[in-house]
């Protein structure tokens, strides 16, 4: 019985990671982390890391299927990763001097409110639009946006993901497609260090949980970068939108438990 209630468990943690994945970019922290723990009464630095591992192979995966399609701009990418990755540790320490748990909610809010906004300002600007940029300035802009989104992550501790999205989109002038496929590029590192580091100072994870969650989150990802990479951007923002309020919602109404 507990092993059916393991699966059962996992298999829809790893669909809702998956789907915000593979649709929006989304860390699988959101939704993996607080099923864990509610339903499997799971230690929730481990379920975070396991929720991290998850993330890697889901969205690089993703990245892939992006990649494929030319929907992933690997040079920003890069030099945003690096960015987010050190401000990350610096958001962490200074969050480390500060009272915690005055922003706990912070990303499930970000999902909805996220979500509600691809669906009433559905983001439609086009490759070329995003091509008319200078290289310098999108290189610019690239590492202040990186620092800003590696400071927020790592001081309130998640959102990456969705702040990624967010600022991909509004800030530097990303089509969907392009924002969605350069965030999980970035995220599949962030989350394998991440990972790595959760296990290292909290020990081996439940291997089976892992597993499960690993595999139902790569499944899942893969089968909503596929549909999200051929679709319009019409129907994109609005699925994306979708998903990303049912989510926000599950996520909030199992933080009430």
């Amino acid at each position: 019985m507990k092993i059916l209630i393991t699966v059962l468990v996992t298999f829809f943690a790893g669909m809702g990671a998956g789907l915000g994945t593979g649709f929006a970019g989304m860390s699988a922290a959101a939704v993996i982390s607080p099923m864990l723990i509610t339903f499997l009464g799971m230690e929730p630095y481990m379920a975070v890391g396991i929720a991290l591992a998850s993330d890697v192979l889901a969205s690089a995966v993703s990245a892939y299927t992006y990649g494929r399609n030319k929907n992933l701009d690997i040079k920003n990418g890069l030099v945003m990763m690096v960015s987010v990755l050190l401000f990350t540790m610096v958001g962490s320490y200074i969050s480390s001097l500060v009272p915690s748990g005055t922003m706990g909610s912070f990303s499930v809010f970000m999902t909805f409110l996220l979500g509600v906004k691809f669906i009433v300002r559905p983001v439609m600007t086009t490759k070329e639009s995003m091509q008319a940029v200078s290289v310098k300035k999108r290189l610019i802009q690239s590492v202040v946006c990186g620092v800003l989104i590696g400071f927020i992550c790592g001081f309130v501790g998640a959102g990456g993901g969705m702040m990624m999205l967010l600022i991909l989109t509004s800030v530097l002038g990303y089509e969907l497609k392009t924002a969605v496929g350069t965030s999980v590029f970035i995220m599949s590192f962030t989350a394998l260090t991440g990972a790595l580091s959760h296990f290292a100072i909290g020990g081996a994870p439940d291997a089976l949980v892992l597993v499960l969650c690993v595999v139902f989150t790569l499944i899942w990802a893969r089968i909503a970068a596929r549909f999200a990479n051929k679709a319009e951007p019409a129907v994109l923002n609005r699925a994306t939108g979708i998903v990303l309020v049912v989510l926000g919602t599950v996520v909030f109404v199992f933080s009430l438990f």
